[in-house]
């Protein structure tokens, strides 16, 4: 294999593993910024011997076993090891003397938990609106910071900073890494929900630049939005936001016409909807409704764009309404359910 075959194999590896990576590093360090770093380090060393080596069977398994004893090595040269707790000394040590099988097994044992510890400290209040945003689409989608500023359209240090000072944020603020339990966890899953579909709303009616979608962005919004929702499926309104946005992506195609403008929802041809996105989005809506979330503002928000997606036709519109009326002004943007 070529080296740049080697390298886009290795950033396509990097953008699926690197969430479960981070996540378990804090887990081990209990510092978001340090674990990114040591992720980053594994990144750097299979950059440095996969073209030569070839790149390993299981790809996840050599780079959570390359940042783990890097983690190892960091604790023990700060001597932070003596203050951990000796529950977690105990699993370090077993960690390093492990085999590659069993480190598998426990890398799959403890990811689902870990994630989820990731989604809400990427999430945390203690944090901007915007540094919340940019932490959960570095550290869980795996996006690079040019990645983010160019979605957001902004200059790439902006970007840079916002991430160095959330992390920066959350260690001064010791944000413990941890599900919150009990009454916490439901305003803090509203963050998190919140931060989701922000991005999904950046991508499926841009603020600012020309493009009147950014299509990756809601790719980027519904994969996270899927994954949240099989790290807590009894949680309605994850699912009831899946189907709203499920719902939404399938319009996709059909709401620009030739030239790139904006064609409302009446307007739309039916036939170019993504009708799988339809289904997803009606099953997920199902689920919610089924844990008794059908009053939840997504769920609510699901069901009336799960109408349009189950008519069988359009009504056309009357009056003084004209096609040309979809026509976007400077600064001008419809709400999402109008299109």
């Amino acid at each position: 294999m070529a080296a740049s075959d080697t390298h886009r194999a290795i950033n396509a590896v990097w953008r699926i593993e690197s969430a479960r990576l981070i996540a378990g590093l804090a887990r081990m360090v209990r510092d978001v910024g340090v674990a990114e770093d040591l992720a980053q380090e594994a990144l750097l060393a299979a950059l440095e011997r996969w073209p030569e080596s070839g790149i390993p069977d299981n790809p996840g398994a050599w780079l959570m076993a390359t940042a783990k004893h890097r983690a190892i090595d960091l604790l023990r040269r700060s001597k932070l090891l003596e203050r951990k707790h000796e529950e977690l000394g105990r699993e370090i040590e077993a960690q390093q003397e492990m085999a590659a099988p069993d480190l598998d097994a426990a890398i799959d044992a403890n990811i689902g938990d870990d994630l989820l510890r990731l989604v809400f400290i990427s999430c945390h209040p203690v944090l901007s609106t915007e540094a919340r945003v940019a932490l959960t689409l570095r550290l869980l989608g795996g996006l690079t910071t040019e990645e983010i500023a160019r979605a957001f359209l902004v200059p790439e240090p902006t970007v840079a900073q916002r991430i160095v000072r959330a992390k920066r944020t959350l260690a001064e603020k010791r944000a413990p890494f941890e599900v919150p339990r009990g009454a916490e966890l439901a305003a803090r899953l509203s963050s998190v929900l919140e931060v989701i579909y922000l991005v999904f709303n950046e991508g499926y009616s841009a603020t600012a630049g020309d493009d009147w979608m950014r299509p990756a962005l809601c790719g980027d919004a519904l994969r996270l939005g899927r994954i949240l929702a099989e790290l807590v499926p009894r949680e309605p309104e994850v699912h009831g936001l899946v189907a709203l946005m499920e719902i939404q992506a399938s319009r996709s195609r059909a709401r620009t016409g030739p030239s790139g403008e904006p064609v409302l929802l009446l307007d739309q041809d039916r036939a170019r909807w993504d009708h799988v996105l339809v289904r997803r989005g009606l099953v997920a809506l199902e689920r919610a409704e089924a844990l008794g979330g059908a009053q939840g503002p997504y769920a609510l928000q699901a069901a009336i764009a799960a109408c349009h997606a189950r008519a069988r036709t359009r009504r056309r519109r009357t009056g003084r309404a004209s096609r040309s009326s979809t026509k976007r002004s400077p600064g001008s943007r419809p709400p999402p359910s109008s299109s």
